[in-house]
């Protein structure tokens, strides 16, 4: 063989193989530009779904807040319409007898129960102190204290 041949064989095997290497080199690196563009579709989806579920969440907030809203009017309508049917029949108001059963005078009034206590008042009942309990006698033998 001549050298010229050799160099002419060795430039196409030097240019199939920067081929291979490029279009390896291609493969991969165009791999993973997919697989990032995959990621960042996923990434935009979830997203969208947030934005979707915020809506959503803020909507139904709304909701609550104005069914809130209409309770506390309707409880202040029926609150008037109680006070105007007090004043109508003369009888005193729910709030007003609510008070006079706090207040002290009507706590020492005498026909309120007694409040139940958690101790006897020395007719030795079962919640005396001493229930139970048998007098020590000097008769009786008593085991040895070691």
């Amino acid at each position: 063989m001549d050298e010229t041949n050799i160099n002419w064989v060795l430039a196409i095997a030097c240019l199939l193989a920067g081929i291979g290497i490029g279009a390896l080199g291609y493969h991969l690196l165009n791999a993973s530009a997919g697989n990032t563009q995959r990621l960042r579709q996923r990434l935009a989806e979830r997203e969208r779904e947030l934005a979707e579920f915020k809506d959503g969440m803020s909507d139904g907030l709304e909701r609550i807040t104005r069914l809130a809203e209409s309770l506390q009017r309707e409880s202040r309508d029926l609150e008037q319409e109680a006070e105007e049917a007090r004043e109508r029949l003369g009888a005193r108001s729910l709030r007003r007898q609510a008070l006079d059963a706090v207040s002290p005078a009507a706590a020492t009034s005498s026909t309120e129960p007694a409040i139940p206590r958690d101790y006897a008042d020395g007719n030795r009942g079962t919640l005396s102190e001493d229930f139970g309990l048998r007098q020590d006698d000097a008769s009786t033998p008593q085991p040895p204290r070691y």
